[in-house]
């Protein structure tokens, strides 16, 4: 609830309320006023000086000595009206601070009940989506709440962000929704992300990556599935698709360099090709998808994988021999599943990235995820920040990030506060190309 202020007062009452020696009051004052309801009752202890103290001394008839004083409101109101201002107090603070003032109380009133209606009304929904004693819901509310994921966006958001969820996990699974078996039983469609968003929200990017609604329904999926929410684009990707639906599997791609696949399969003829041609190739999941059962590689064979494109296009540059992989930064989901191929194939894949805090959280992720370091220890980052320039050395930024699989290079990237580029190595990194070992 907001107070409406009137006109202005006149100029000279203006000028006189407003006064510096005041300011203290008004504002004391509007502090009283939103925590009472906007109702000018009790009092407020306000520091006058002898400007101040005469100024409140003749608009409320008395004398006033210069300190600290306790003023009572509904006698400031009266004489307000009484004056030349010819308004009460709630007016006269709203036009000396600048803003009409709000009934804190009753604002909190109205969002407390808006929240409780919106439970209710969640509640409802999925008591009308037939969902309502579903196992997981439970552990789904409940996240919902502790989180503060609604609280955060806002009740009106929240509302429709819900009443949409509720709406896809419907239309995605049987009633009572399952956790779905790897058969993929109790799905009843198989959706693309933009259909299924055009369907459930009236918007083909209602479920994109980052939107409320598709947060909220990838967490209803992992209730149901008694999983973890996913921290990764790859993990909510595998959400989507355990229930049926596909996401985009064209528009990213990974960048490969002389990957060559045996065997008599077209695409890995055509691959072949591609490499005696000296081709880089954009892989998608889609083509990767196409082919489950191709392998990569033969078992045991070096694959290196960058974190820069400069890299990889000085190996085109140069014709080298070695298979290389870049990610382009974090790699999107067609790198994870090649990264994945590529490993549970037997293929020794050796990552590099940068030497700052982002790049080694990237290198942690895909050495987690089964690569293992390629120049990337403690040592291979003190030779390389011997070797730059001043002038080209930056300082680290933001917080450090663990480095298991060399302790030591969070120690002494901390010590040392530089950032060293996967560039800066390019001669080691082009090196191990041109006659691919472990490096």
């Amino acid at each position: 609830m907001t107070s409406q202020s009137l006109p202005q007062m006149p100029a000279p009452v203006r000028g006189y309320l407003g006064d510096p020696s005041l300011t203290a009051l008004w504002a004391a004052a509007r502090r009283r006023l939103e925590r009472n309801r906007l109702s000018p009752t009790g009092t407020v202890q306000v520091q006058l000086d002898t400007e101040g103290a005469k100024r409140l001394g003749g608009l409320l008839g008395t004398r006033l000595d210069p300190g600290l004083r306790r003023i009572q409101l509904g006698a400031l109101d009266a004489a307000l009206r009484a004056s030349a201002a010819q308004c009460g107090l709630v007016s006269v603070v709203a036009d000396l601070t600048g803003q009409p003032l709000q009934d804190r109380t009753s604002n909190k009133e109205a969002q407390q009940t808006a929240w409780t209606v919106l439970w209710q009304q969640l509640d409802g929904d999925l008591t009308c989506a037939g969902l309502a004693h579903a196992g997981w819901i439970a552990d789904w509310l409940e996240e919902l709440r502790s989180t503060g994921i609604l609280t955060r966006a806002g009740v009106e958001a929240a509302t429709i962000a819900l009443s949409s969820a509720v709406r896809t996990i419907a239309t995605l699974t049987d009633t009572p929704l399952r956790p779905p078996p790897g058969n993929g039983a109790g799905v009843v469609k198989q959706w693309e992300l933009s259909e299924l968003a055009a369907h459930t929200t009236g918007d083909a990017h209602g479920l994109d990556e980052g939107r409320l609604t598709g947060v909220l329904v990838l967490k209803a999926i992992a209730a149901a599935c008694t999983l973890a929410s996913p921290d990764s684009a790859a993990g909510r990707r595998l959400l989507w698709e355990r229930v049926g639906v596909s996401t985009d599997v064209l528009s990213g791609t990974i960048m490969v360099w002389r990957l060559a696949p045996p065997g008599p399969h077209p695409w890995a003829q055509m691959m072949r090709d591609r490499h005696d041609l000296a081709l880089v190739t954009h892989l998608t999941l889609q083509e990767l998808r196409a082919v489950p059962d191709v392998p990569l590689t033969p078992p045991g064979m070096t694959v290196h994988f960058c974190e820069n494109p400069q890299v990889l296009q000085a190996a085109a540059r140069y014709g080298l021999p070695g298979i290389l992989i870049c990610g382009s930064g974090n790699p999107s989901a067609v790198g994870w599943e090649l990264l994945q191929r590529l490993t549970s194939g037997g293929a020794d894949v050796g990552y590099h990235g940068d030497f700052d805090w982002p790049g080694v959280a990237i290198a942690e992720r895909v050495i987690r995820a089964g690569a293992r370091p390629w120049r990337m220890h403690a040592a291979d980052y003190l030779n390389a920040l011997a070797k730059l320039p001043t002038d080209r050395l930056t300082p680290l930024a933001g917080e450090s990030v663990p480095t298991p699989w060399d302790p030591q290079l969070r120690t002494v990237m901390r010590r040392q506060g530089l950032a060293v580029h996967e560039e800066a190595l390019l001669a080691e990194l082009l090196g191990d190309l041109r006659t691919p070992v472990d490096a």
